[in-house]
């Protein structure tokens, strides 16, 4: 369960990077509540997506130069030249090397020994979001990958991040944790990217998912306000109802209303 007592290895930040900025806010907004509150005039036009008050998420502007319109996932470090260092070394890249921002905190933008690009922050004044497994808000992330093995072990190696099969309908779902946090911490899976048709074609990627109260009505309304589905509203036995989205500037992401498991 993804919650905002963070510990080291498991999601504390994300944002997104949108040719427009404003149009991103009336697409989030209109659909998960979200209000906009800049970081000021320094920041480059980076600023903070809030719910009730409640920082959800961050956004900032980008050009055709700086990559497709996407959504990033930071993942907690208590030393994030560490961190970067130790990607170098398990065959990842730095892709923007650790730097302080406004003493709120130090992030850093990686890539994994497969290209997917995530980020890390150490904490500061700003420990990561203000809520996460609420509607509007992150609540799971998945690792969509060729090579679900190679990815656990980079992983490991520099977030120590452990691993665990879930039998699923049709398989088994590989889940992940923090280390050494059990079952209960865990926020995410790794999918293969071969089972998966639609997520194959977009390549590997991390996929932050938001909780709904009703993913049909979410799926609607996105599709009216110009987003896009990827992967229909779908339900999964003890999972939850799922859907698979992107904003209209392609930015990927998904919705779930959990299911509450029986006891």
């Amino acid at each position: 369960m993804l919650t905002t007592r963070f510990v080291d290895g498991a999601p504390n930040w994300l944002d997104v990077a949108t040719p427009d900025l404003d149009g991103a806010l009336a697409f989030y907004g209109a659909l998960f509540g979200w209000r906009f509150e800049s970081a000021g005039p320094d920041a480059g036009g980076y600023g903070f997506f809030q719910l009730n008050g409640r920082t959800v998420a961050g956004g900032m502007p980008t050009g055709p130069d700086q990559g497709p319109p996407a959504w990033t996932v930071y993942f907690q470090s208590q030393d994030a030249q560490a961190t970067a260092t130790a990607a170098e070394q398990a065959h990842g890249r730095v892709l923007f090397p650790p730097l302080d921002v406004m003493g709120q905190g130090h992030m850093a933008v990686l890539a994994d020994q497969a290209g997917v690009r995530f980020g890390i922050w150490q904490p500061g004044r700003t420990r990561g979001v203000d809520v996460a497994d609420e509607p509007g808000a992150l609540c799971w992330v998945e690792l969509y990958t060729a090579d679900i093995a190679a990815a656990a072990a980079f992983y490991h190696r520099v977030l120590g991040l452990e691993t665990s099969g879930v039998p699923f309908p049709g398989g088994v779902y590989t889940c992940v944790n923090p280390s050494g946090a059990g079952d209960d911490a865990m926020f995410g899976g790794i999918v293969p990217l071969a089972d998966d048709p639609a997520e194959a074609a977009a390549g590997p990627y991390w996929l932050p998912y938001f909780a709904v109260e009703d993913t049909d009505a979410v799926v609607e309304k996105a599709q009216r306000l110009g987003g896009t589905v990827r992967v229909p509203a779908t339900s999964v036995a003890g999972v939850g109802r799922m859907a698979r989205l992107a904003d209209p500037y392609g930015a990927r992401f998904a919705v779930i209303r959990s299911e509450t498991p029986q006891s």
